[in-house]
């Protein structure tokens, strides 16, 4: 049984993740083998690039090696951006070089543009490559062909710099990247970061008019709340209630982390 996961901004009032599904199980059917399909989330933020790559590096350990991950969310379908596959630690990834995969170029991978229309429908769209040229492909990869026969290797594979932190004058400044169901606020500045600049020292954390001056273990220690979520991001919460809509956070809201002498 081999798996695919797929992470869109389709939503579910369109049948275009059904279509995409619809193209992965008759092109396994055509090789003859058993696929199961994961549906990871398909309510990334329409267009949010920089949302859809930090939840891709947040889910795809949780799956075996071997697993591919389809992730399609394209602005620039249909023009010059390259469709591609990138391997890492075992796992393969499909979908557009528009900065999505971003946050899995920190280790050893290797990148392949997929031109090959072998592995492809043979009447192309403009518009939905997801269907046409990604759901297709992955199923050929899960089928064991390996990634150099779709095309050549992707020397720079684009990289969307707005997901990393700054640091500038002594202050690590982040920002609020997506919220989850429950308003919580999460940001862009690992736990791993945080400790590197603060050397586990005093420090204090603004979000708006609020000062943090300590990390939360639970949602309920506080109010308001700043903790290391199950992301490994810093994150702000209000008990029993949405941060976000409490104190009408939005996206890109500046997270400033100074530490105290």
């Amino acid at each position: 049984m081999k798996i695919i996961t797929i992470l869109t901004d389709f939503g579910t009032k369109d049948p275009y993740v059904g279509i995409m599904k619809g193209v992965m199980l008759s092109t396994a059917t055509e090789l003859a083998f058993d696929l199961q399909i994961v549906d990871i989330t398909h309510d990334v933020e329409p267009q949010d690039i920089r949302e859809a790559a930090f939840l891709i590096k947040e889910y795809y350990t949780f799956f075996p090696p071997g697993t591919v991950h389809v992730a399609v969310v394209d602005p620039g379908v249909g023009t010059k951006r390259k469709p591609i596959i990138l391997c890492k630690n075992g796992h393969f990834f499909v979908g557009p070089d528009n900065g999505l995969f971003t946050l899995l170029l920190d280790e050893d991978f290797e990148v392949y543009e997929i031109k090959n229309k072998d592995f492809m429908l043979k009447n192309l769209s403009y518009t939905f490559h997801g269907r046409d040229i990604f759901a297709p492909s992955a199923v050929y990869l899960a089928k064991g062909f390996h990634p150099s026969s779709f095309g050549d290797v992707v020397s720079n594979p684009v990289i969307e710099s707005s997901c990393f932190p700054d640091i500038i004058n002594d202050v690590l400044t982040g920002e609020v990247i997506r919220f989850d169901r429950f308003g919580n606020a999460i940001t862009n500045i690992s736990y791993e970061l945080f400790e590197e600049f603060t050397g586990r020292g005093s420090f204090k954390i603004k979000l708006l008019h609020m000062v943090f001056t300590k990390l939360n273990r639970t949602y309920m220690d506080d109010q308001f709340t700043c903790l290391v979520g199950s992301s490994g991001y810093l994150e702000f919460a209000l008990y029993k209630g949405s941060i976000r809509d409490r104190l009408n956070i939005k996206k890109g809201e500046k997270i400033t982390v100074e530490v105290i002498a």
